[in-house]
């Protein structure tokens, strides 16, 4: 009919193939590597930082206190090495709410790709970005003379693939919780620093009075320490003081854990943002 306008229509969105999501979580995955190259007061400090801890309280709790059966350096080497990778893959989710909040949101939030990906790219990326600090660490721990062989590398290297990852599913799980970056900021230093001293990441906490002791089951990097801690001890006698419960256990534990707080985390993300 003369003088009457159709209405437009829209053409349906394509659905990206399984290889393209992937290639687009590899992309925000590379992304964080490169803003952590860019960065280097990050960079710096996140390589600095935990070899001066090692270094400093390490030394002060060697020459001051002794646990029968450990020595309290490589004990805290292991602790260090298994806390700064599981901080910073968790801390670095933070980054998400970040990215919502600023310009880049407006590129990768209304790209083509679906929700997950971007959680499952975020995850990748800032389980990648905790490693340069491990290898520093180990770099340094050789420096100071603490043992360090090439098996105790071949095993420590997978537990903390796995420390990394779930770090990062807690740290998705924790942002998914939040709106935005400022609560983030707030929140995030009372979900941690308990668990640091709690988790015995440099102290040892088989004799925790029975509250903290129950405290310290629930916190996750405590599984995170003790994971790495078995890979480095391995069956040597200073295990039987040092490392908290059977590997396969922890292990179990955490592939477990790992599990579900991807499945509530991803689950909390995608309905946020489908209701923003």
């Amino acid at each position: 009919m003369s003088g009457t306008t159709m209405p437009t229509q829209v053409a349906p969105m394509r659905k990206l193939t399984l290889r393209q999501e992937a290639a687009a979580a590899a992309a925000i995955a590379a992304r964080d590597v490169t803003k952590l190259v860019r960065d280097p007061i990050r960079l710096v400090g996140g390589l600095v930082f935990p070899a001066l801890f090692i270094a400093v309280l390490g030394g002060a709790f060697a020459s001051n206190f002794t646990t029968p059966g450990i020595d309290l350096l490589p004990f805290i080497f292991a602790g260090q090495l298994a806390q700064g990778v599981w901080q910073s893959a968790a801390l670095g989710l933070i980054s998400l709410l970040e990215d919502r909040e600023n310009d880049f949101s407006q590129e990768i939030f209304v790209a083509p790709i679906g929700r997950r990906t971007i959680l499952a790219g975020k995850i990748l990326g800032e389980s990648l970005v905790a490693f340069p600090q491990a290898f520093t660490v180990m770099a340094f721990g050789v420096v100071l003379g603490i043992p360090l062989t090439v098996a105790q590398v071949v095993a420590i290297i997978p537990a903390l693939i796995l420390v990394a990852l779930f770090g990062a599913s807690f740290g998705a799980l924790i942002v998914s919780l939040l709106p935005n970056q400022r609560s983030a900021n707030l929140l995030f230093p009372f979900v941690f620093l308990p668990q640091f001293f709690l988790a015995g990441s440099f102290n040892p906490i088989k004799n925790l009075p029975w509250y903290l002791d129950i405290v310290s089951h629930v916190a996750p990097l405590r599984y995170a320490v003790d994971l790495v801690r078995s890979a480095y001890y391995g069956n040597s006698e200073a295990a039987a003081f040092a490392v908290l419960a059977d590997p396969a256990f922890t292990v179990t534990l955490i592939v477990i854990a790992t599990l579900v707080m991807l499945s509530i985390g991803t689950l909390l993300f995608v309905r946020s943002e489908r209701n923003r």
